[in-house]
Parts: C-alpha cells; sequence; structure tokens
C-alpha cells in the first residue's frame, strides 16, 4: 500500500436504524380516507335525519290543521232544527272551541315551518322554538282528546234514541278531532325527539 492510501481519513458511516427502534409510524392514508370517510357519511346521515324531523313535523302539522278544519267545518254545520243544533249542547261547543283553537296552532306552526324551510330564517333561537313546538303539541293533543272523548258520550246517547243525519256528523266530526289528535301527538312525538337531540 502507498502512504497516500494511509493518509486518507477513514469514514464512518453508520447503519439506518433498525425498524424496531423507529418512531411509530401515523396513521396511513387508507386509515385517514376511511376516518374522513365515516365522518363525512355521519354527517350526511344526520342531515338527512335533520331534514327527514322537519318535514315530518311540517306533515303532522298539516294533517292536524286539515282535520281541525274538516272536525270544525262538520260541527258547525251540524244544525238540524230544535233540538238537533250543535251549540245547545255543551260538549259540542266545546269540540267547536277546541278544533278552533287547534286550527289556528296546527295553522301557525305548519306556515312558521314552512317559512324556515324555505327561506332558512328563524324567528326564535333553535332549542326555544323546540321547546314550544313540544309543549304547544302536548297541550293540543290533550285539548283535542279531551273535546273528542267529552263529546263521544253525548252523541252515543242520541244515538240510542234516534240514529240521523245529526249524529252521524257529530259522530263524524268526532272522528276527524281524533283524527287531528293523532296527528298532533305525532307531531309531539317528533318535537319531543327534536328537543332531545339540541
Amino acid at each position: 500500500m502507498s502512504d497516500s492510501d494511509d493518509q486518507r481519513p477513514e469514514s464512518y458511516v453508520q447503519p439506518p436504524p433498525s425498524m424496531a427502534a423507529r418512531a411509530p409510524p401515523g396513521p396511513s392514508a387508507e386509515s385517514q380516507t376511511a376516518a374522513t370517510g365515516l365522518g363525512v357519511s355521519s354527517i350526511l346521515r344526520r342531515w338527512k335525519r335533520e331534514d327527514t324531523m322537519k318535514k315530518g313535523g311540517l306533515a303532522t302539522r298539516g294533517l292536524a290543521l286539515l282535520f281541525s278544519l274538516l272536525a270544525f267545518v262538520i260541527t258547525t254545520s251540524n244544525e238540524h232544527g230544535s233540538g238537533r243544533d250543535f251549540h245547545e249542547y255543551e260538549e259540542y261547543r266545546y269540540l267547536l272551541v277546541i278544533t278552533i283553537l287547534s286550527s289556528l296552532y296546527s295553522g301557525i306552526q305548519a306556515g312558521r315551518h314552512l317559512h324556515q324551510i324555505f327561506t332558512g330564517h328563524r324567528y326564535l333561537q333553535q332549542r326555544t322554538s323546540a321547546l314550544i313546538d313540544f309543549c304547544g303539541d302536548q297541550v293540543t293533543a290533550y285539548l283535542l282528546i279531551s273535546a273528542a272523548s267529552a263529546a263521544i258520550p253525548q252523541t252515543d246517547s242520541m244515538r240510542d234514541d234516534a240514529d240521523d243525519t245529526f249524529t252521524d256528523s257529530s259522530a263524524a266530526a268526532i272522528a276527524m278531532a281524533f283524527l287531528a289528535f293523532c296527528s298532533s301527538a305525532l307531531s309531539a312525538v317528533i318535537s319531543g325527539y327534536r328537543l332531545s337531540t339540541q
């Protein structure tokens, strides 16, 4: 060997660290994509569920409005002479008042929900609105079922004496009030769910 080879500095090259000594790798691209996909799909499912709840609440309020108006119209047109007029009986006057209140409440709520769906503007905060919806639906449903149940015994006793147009109209008004109750009760369930998820 020559002297020039001996004077060359020795270089020390270290081997790469072993795989065990490396820091644990971060999440892989595949797992990040899967996690992102799960997050997006859960958000989309939630938005779809909220949209379904809004439309379901509007539909049940629309049905409550329709049935309440039908009960109101049938009750007010139930006039068939002396002893066969709705205003002569306390039960039917109560049914009439409750169907008017139910029609007003359901109409205002349906209009508010339509406005909110089409414009996206809220009159109240979301939690306050959900609380008002829930309480109003509960009260309306209770009043409707109480009015229907108050008018049933009177109609039943009148049907024992004579089954005529007056009692048939009364039974139809009671049936519409009961259907309005079912719609209001379903609306109360939906608004209760919306209130609990706030």
